[in-house]
């Protein structure tokens, strides 16, 4: 298993880890199988979407706060319940198909660290397995 650390800038924000994962996938050497990408943070998402025009990123995260507003009726003490929230809602992993070496991602996606109570400094774990 192989870790990338991320320091986010903001308190709501998408980063693009595509080009991070892509290196670790070419550096294991496995030509067919699968990558998983996971994120041990109760407060951090991970997902994938288009990367190729970041309006889509600040899209998703308006209507993120639009669905879970930072202040509600929360009863978690810490002020962080949204970020909770949007976290369970975006999910905690991908897997994504490796074939030729590399990741079978569509001609538009990217792989996205979501942070949802930052800046803060994250750790994304990356596990790539063969399955010849």
């Amino acid at each position: 298993m192989n870790t990338i650390t991320i320091r986010t800038k903001a308190q709501d924000e998408l980063v693009d880890i595509t080009s991070d994962v892509r290196k670790l996938v070419r550096e294991s050497g496995v030509q067919r199988g699968v990558c998983v990408v996971y994120v041990p943070h109760t407060t951090a998402g991970i997902t994938i979407n288009e990367s190729a025009d970041p309006d889509v990123a600040r899209d998703i995260l308006e209507a993120l706060t639009k669905m879970v507003p930072k202040h509600g009726a929360y009863r978690h003490v810490e002020g962080n319940a949204a970020s909770h929230i949007r976290a369970s809602l975006v999910g905690s992993s991908v897997t994504i198909p490796v074939e030729g070496g590399g990741l079978a991602l569509g001609t538009w996606q990217g792989v996205f660290f979501c942070e949802f109570d930052g800046p803060r400094s994250r750790k994304v774990h990356v596990q790539v397995s063969s399955s010849e």
